[in-house]
């Protein structure tokens, strides 16, 4: 094998698979990344038995080929180098790289034994990146980052009507999103992980593609495929939102920074107790140690008194989607979910939904 390219473009794409398909040192062959140069340029591509990538740059290829090397490696090489063109040409047992004045040299590893990049399943749709990027970065943070509960620490994407419906929960809050799209029969349970590296990278048309055991997202020059599982308990369905007594209506920017002054002040839960009365929301902090907080937003109420308590990072993480918007709170008595909307119209519309904690001892 032997090419010729731009640095930034190799770079950017021994980055991308990277980050797709982390490395695992256990095993140097699923660590490694597959270049494949031919007449369409190169492809960097990882597998590591659960999930694929592949991004294919545009190259000068004077040899075709298919090499595999250590990927952290390459990667980590590529985005140091400062010059304007590379070269990647196979010298014995190493695959040298070679720039204005300098030349690295990394092992071949044995491609016999990498498993290969299968083709992705079937289409079922497209979205487009833009709007699947923004329900990502906040439904795939909202999914439970405990890998030994694999269930919670996914993303089930359904298509429902003419949308694509995102869902996540880590068991003490929820997020709901639906993205316009054009999608048929899916229905699947997606790593939250992967999910919130695809909404960095994915640019332009995404196309979804689903078979019975994989779910695939290509766009521009990249295919990343996953293993799946079974989303279907994941559904708001099981929680009681009937029993809204409360609704108030004020500014998500306003809420979002007296929520993050008051939980200076709170105990080590980070217990922040919401009050409505009748024209404001009133948050109270207090903590034996740090002492006590309290601070006013102007509201509209309607409906009861009802006031949760909540924990103050996932509020400020549900309010962080809203920023420059009035939003509506639906607030239920006892331990059931209170619900945050947008009360204007949105291109993704979101719904964000925190379960209530006890409130601190006084």
């Amino acid at each position: 094998m032997d090419l010729t390219a731009t640095t930034t473009a190799l770079a950017s794409a021994a980055a991308d698979v990277v980050r797709l398909v982390p490395t695992r040192l256990t095993d140097p062959v699923l660590g490694g990344l597959l270049l494949t140069a031919g007449p369409e340029g190169v492809s960097f591509a990882a597998n590591d038995r659960e999930r694929t990538a592949r991004v294919t740059r545009d190259a000068l290829v004077h040899t075709d080929g298919e090499v595999l090397v250590p990927a952290k490696p390459l990667a980590e090489t590529l985005r140091a180098l400062d010059t304007d063109h590379v070269r990647l040409v196979v010298e014995g047992s190493r695959l040298a790289i070679r720039a204005d004045g300098a030349r690295f040299a990394l092992p071949l590893l044995d491609t016999a034994l990498h498993p290969g990049v299968p083709a992705p399943p079937p289409p079922c749709g497209t979205v487009a990146g833009a709007l699947l990027a923004r329900a990502l970065s906040t439904v795939a943070a909202t999914a439970s980052r405990d890998d030994t509960l694999p269930v919670f620490a996914g993303v089930r994407l359904r298509a429902e009507d003419d949308a694509l419906v995102l869902r996540a929960t880590d068991r003490y809050r929820m997020a709901i999103a639906h993205v316009p799209a054009t999608v048929a029969d899916l229905d699947v349970l997606v790593p939250a992980q992967l999910l919130a590296e695809v909404a960095k990278q994915a640019t332009g048309d995404v196309t979804l593609a689903v078979d019975a055991n994989r779910f695939a997202l290509s766009w521009a020059n990249t295919t990343v495929t996953t293993a799946v599982l079974d989303g279907v308990f994941l559904s708001e369905s099981s929680l009681v939102l009937n029993t809204m007594d409360t609704w108030v209506e004020l500014d998500a920017d306003s809420l979002l920074n007296a929520a993050r002054r008051v939980s200076l002040y709170t105990d080590a839960r980070g217990v922040l107790q919401l009050e409505v009365a009748d024209h404001e929301l009133r948050l109270r902090g207090t903590d034996p140690q740090a002492g006590e907080a309290e601070e006013s937003i102007k509201a509209t109420v309607e409906g009861g008194r009802t006031g949760p308590a909540v924990q103050s990072r996932y509020l400020t993480d549900a309010l962080r989607p809203f920023a420059g918007k009035r939003i509506r709170l639906a607030i239920q008595p006892g331990m059931r979910a209170t619900v945050i909307t947008s009360t204007d119209p949105e291109d993704v519309p979101l719904k964000y939904l925190m379960m209530p904690l006890l409130p601190p001892r006084q």
